[in-house]
């Protein structure tokens, strides 16, 4: 088991000189991160490079992932890891500040679950008060958002990252 540091904990490792490494994709991390962490996502991570001098804390937004992952990030660490308890989201539990940009995109899950969820609403309220046929918009919805699961591709995010709003922000 990976040794799991609470925030305080780690902002105080921060302090004295420990890497925080946050293995979430570059979108999240833009959106919102703590200050001073680096952004390795985990598909990165073959083509990085650790410092080798430092502490370092592995990062994600509830520590479920680093958690999942443990295995992969001790190897590429080198050996025992550490990991910030609850992620981004205990550090913000804790009443420690992050880094905001609300220029840059929502997180894609985000969109599609805002997107997925609104056009099967639509589809039910339209079947129930204009005309049954509408509910096949819902039936559609939830057959693609199967086919996402089973395939591991999702068509609603290709489609929702080409809008204006997914550029990243200078």
């Amino acid at each position: 088991m990976p040794n799991q540091l609470s925030p305080e904990t780690t902002s105080d490792n921060i302090r004295r000189g420990a890497v925080l490494v946050d293995i979430r994709q570059p979108e999240e991390f833009l959106r919102e991160h703590i200050a001073g962490a680096i952004n390795l996502p985990l598909s990165n991570l073959a083509t990085s490079a650790l410092p080798r001098d430092k502490v370092i804390i592995f990062s994600c937004k509830t520590g479920h992932r680093t958690l999942v992952n443990q295995q992969t990030l001790e190897n590429f660490a080198g050996g025992d890891i550490s990991i910030l308890q609850g992620g981004l989201e205990g550090w913000k539990a804790a009443g420690l500040p992050t880094v905001f940009d609300k220029r840059q995109p929502m997180e894609m899950m985000r969109q599609v679950q805002i997107a997925a969820g609104s056009l099967a609403l639509l589809g039910t309220v339209l079947g129930f008060a204009i005309n049954p046929a509408f509910y096949g918009l819902s039936a559609a919805v939830g057959a693609g958002l199967m086919f996402s699961g089973i395939s591991g591709t999702c068509a609603m995010a290709s489609m929702l990252k080409i809008l204006p709003w997914n550029r990243i922000a200078a």
